[in-house]
């Protein structure tokens, strides 16, 4: 029989992994406990790492991510302090200087009115902002609160929510907008909000109804539902936190484009109207001078292309990060 070795306090066993040991020092084996990266899937102390942690960790580590945010935190900033670098107003217009080129302290020169569109591209990024995080809000908001309660509850009230909303898929939105702004006379965003709300809300309603189906079948749901738990708590404590990660995928990417569905319906003429500042406005002001002064065209047109752009990037960063199948 090998000898037996005695016993000390300042040594440790762990585990090798292919059914052996091996001795490690006290202080060694604490050292172990507490490293952060530990075994995959672990975090501090060997705690498991929950999807966010993990989707943190990835975006942090993503240039697309980073490039996107910065762009997105740039145009906030402008949109809540847009004279921080635009000292002009963007209502000020000289006629005498009409589709003239860049000048000192006018880089992107004057459009067909005179106007400094420098200063009517920087205000601009407040509309658009605006009325693309409200209305992203508004139709996040509805949507999931539906589709939830839909894949939730199922029966009569999926089946009626689900025809309706195939009736609201089926009206174009552009048609739409046409047809229902143009009766409305307020010069506000609300309304522009409002119409992207009614006709949004169905793919965010059909992707929460999905994610709730999926997360109410797991174990924990079934075992908080045997203790007792009542129909909210199970839908706020446990199936929320876990199906709200599609939605928020699908509307960081929505918000590009319904900042590009509000500057095509001021083009058109039915969303914001003068005297409201909007890359729409200008670029639909530009267009019948494009020749003469197509700078008057590029630069709201560039910026909306940007800020569109940015948005995408962003939900598509967001998407690769939450999705575990990518990993």
């Amino acid at each position: 029989m090998p000898e037996q070795q005695p016993y000390e306090a300042g040594r440790a066993i762990a585990g090798t992994g292919m059914g052996g040991a091996m001795d490690l020092a006290a202080s060694e084996a604490a050292t172990l406990e507490r490293t952060p990266g530990g075994p995959e899937g672990t975090g501090p102390a060997g705690r498991p790492r929950s999807l966010w942690s993990d989707a943190w960790r990835d975006l942090r580590r993503d240039p697309v991510f980073l490039v996107s945010a910065l762009v997105i935190l740039f145009l906030v900033f402008i949109s809540v302090w847009p004279s921080a670098i635009a000292s002009g107003n963007p209502l000020t217009c000289d006629l005498a200087r009409a589709q003239d080129g860049s000048a000192p302290g006018h880089p992107f020169g004057y459009d067909g009115q005179g106007c400094d569109v420098y200063t009517r591209t920087v205000y601009g990024a407040r509309t658009s902002v605006t009325v693309g995080v409200l209305a992203t809000l508004g139709v996040s908001v509805f949507g999931s609160v539906l589709g939830g309660l839909a894949g939730y509850f199922g029966g009569l009230w999926d089946a009626v929510l689900s025809r309706i909303t195939d009736i609201f898929f089926a009206i174009p939105v552009v048609l739409g907008g046409l047809v229902l702004l143009s009766v409305v006379t307020s010069n506000t965003v609300w309304p522009v909000i409002g119409f992207m709300v009614l006709l949004g809300w169905p793919q965010i309603s059909r992707i929460a109804r999905g994610s709730v189906i999926t997360a109410k079948q797991n174990d924990y749901v079934q075992a908080a539902r045997a203790l007792g738990a009542s129909d909210s708590r199970i839908l706020l404590r446990h199936i929320a936190p876990n199906a709200i990660a599609p939605v928020i995928v699908v509307a960081t990417i929505a918000l590009g484009t319904y900042i590009a569905l509000e500057a095509t319906l001021s083009y058109l003429g039915v969303g914001l109207k003068p005297p409201s500042v909007s890359w729409g406005i200008d670029i639909s002001a530009a267009s019948p001078y494009i020749r003469n002064a197509p700078h008057a065209l590029l630069w709201p047109s560039g910026a909306l292309a940007v800020t569109v752009l940015a948005f995408i990037m962003l939900g598509d960063a967001v998407r690769d990060a939450l999705d575990p199948k990518l990993r």
